[in-house]
């Protein structure tokens, strides 16, 4: 039916409208300033004062020293600007776990650098995660007993993309740059992590992993890094098995390592539902006298696609018998531009140029889309 509009009625539709707008930016929350001169000095001042919803938004090239806390309201998205913010825990704990203690849903943490987490059991975190969906991007989490420690939360997604991690670990093996517990999901996506201290690179008991695009290294000893060198256990670990994508991934392990296996799959036990495994177009590279590539329990009964990657140096390349290996290259010293300073694009007349086709259909019925997971 068409209904005229009338001045008075245009008048009151445009009000309306201002109500909606006014609506929509309270449920948008606020945005807290953190920094000299700010509202707020320090970090977790604006997280005590924050409600769900809001923005927090940390000055960065400034360190902020010993501010620990809980984050405790949902939704909200802490993020350093104008630089990154360093998050040095110097000593101090929330609760004996860690640096920022996440207790709230949908938290967001961008561009910050975190390190410092130590805590009386040996056991601190940088980020510990005990709520449900967490997103971490652009940031730099290095020397703290763990980088992220997350609780079992199977209905947690955790979204890790263009981060770095480096020299997590207490030296004890039980602490790592990553640990995922049984979450949902994974998506561990263009980061670097690197130089755990004994520990894993990654490990995650989520019932799905996507893990792609990453670089997993060491820095030699006496070589100038980022972080100091490690000495990393597994550099790669999923040990209660799940639907586990591997792809596009630079995979090398260290002369200086404290377990031969590059990935391990499986290995305490393959308890997830899922127990398909799935490692395509990755670059291994092996620095040390031998080991196993990929690791697969025998408690795995699905066989692994181990397709289209290259494996450079000494090594078994699975142990696991009926796993299908398609189009793979194994080369002693694959030809790369600069192997050492890990510019890794084949020579021309390498013969991993163009040498591997489509990979076949997943058997887990999940497609993920290749431009998706484009190299960036």
């Amino acid at each position: 039916m068409y209904i005229p509009v009338t001045r008075t009625r245009a008048r009151s539709l445009a009000g309306l409208s201002t109500l909606l707008l006014a609506v929509a930016g309270s449920a948008a929350g606020a945005t807290l300033s953190v920094g000299p001169g700010k509202t707020y000095v320090a970090p977790c001042a604006a997280i005590t004062a924050a409600k769900d919803g809001d923005t927090i938004e940390i000055v960065g090239d400034w360190t902020y020293s010993g501010d620990v806390c809980a984050i405790a309201r949902n939704n909200l998205t802490i993020r350093g600007v104008q630089g990154r913010p360093t998050i040095d825990a110097a000593g101090h704990h929330h609760g004996g776990k860690g640096t920022w203690v996440v207790t709230g849903n949908n938290i967001t943490v961008e561009n910050v650098e975190m390190l410092g987490a130590k805590v009386p059991d040996g056991n601190g975190a940088a980020l510990r995660l005990e709520g449900t969906n967490f997103t971490l991007r652009q940031a730099f989490i290095h020397d703290n007993e763990n980088g992220v420690l997350s609780n079992a939360n199977k209905n947690s997604n955790i979204v890790i993309e263009h981060s770095e991690f480096g020299h997590n670990g207490s030296g004890t093996g039980q602490t790592h740059n990553l640990y995922i517990g049984n979450a949902r999901s994974l998506t561990f996506r263009y980061n670097y992590s690197h130089d755990a201290v004994i520990g894993h690179d990654l490990k995650s008991r989520a019932m799905f992993n996507m893990i792609a695009y990453n670089r997993f290294s060491s820095t030699p000893p006496g070589r100038p890094g980022s972080t100091a060198s490690g000495k990393p256990s597994y550099e790669i670990d999923l040990p209660s098995a799940g639907t586990s994508y591997l792809i596009g991934n630079v995979i090398e392990q260290p002369a200086v390592n404290d377990n031969s296996t590059l990935v391990a799959y499986g290995e305490e036990g393959a308890t997830n539902p899922g127990q398909d495994l799935y490692v395509i177009n990755n670059t291994f590279l092996n620095d040390f006298t031998g080991g196993t590539f990929v690791f697969i329990s025998g408690k795995v009964s699905t066989p692994a696609l181990i397709q289209n990657n290259v494996f450079g140096g000494p090594g078994t390349l699975t142990s696991q018998a009926g796993a299908i290996q398609k189009d793979n290259r194994r080369l002693d010293k694959p030809g790369f531009i600069n192997r050492a300073g890990f510019t890794l694009r084949p020579l021309v007349n390498d013969m991993v140029v163009k040498a591997g086709p489509a990979a076949d259909p997943w058997s887990s019925g999940t497609d993920p889309k290749a431009a998706a997971y484009k190299g960036r």
